[in-house]
């Protein structure tokens, strides 16, 4: 089993922000869920060892809005 593991970063650290098995859940969290968080990243763990990890990118509205 997976556990997805958010941490949330600013100018003064790091914090975990979610520690669970819910892959739908984990990845759509936003930088805005927290207070003064500049990143989020994910670290996926399985049978006691990390096996990936990322910086968890937020899709912006405007990006994909036609001019």
């Amino acid at each position: 089993m997976k556990t997805y593991v958010i941490l949330s970063f600013n100018e003064d650290g790091m914090e975990n922000v979610y520690v669970g098995t819910d892959e739908e859940k984990a990845l759509s969290l936003k930088s805005a869920d927290f207070e003064n968080c500049d990143a989020l990243f994910v670290e996926i763990w399985e049978d006691g060892e990390k096996v990936d990890d990322f910086r968890l990118e937020e899709f912006r509205e405007d990006e994909n809005s036609e001019s």
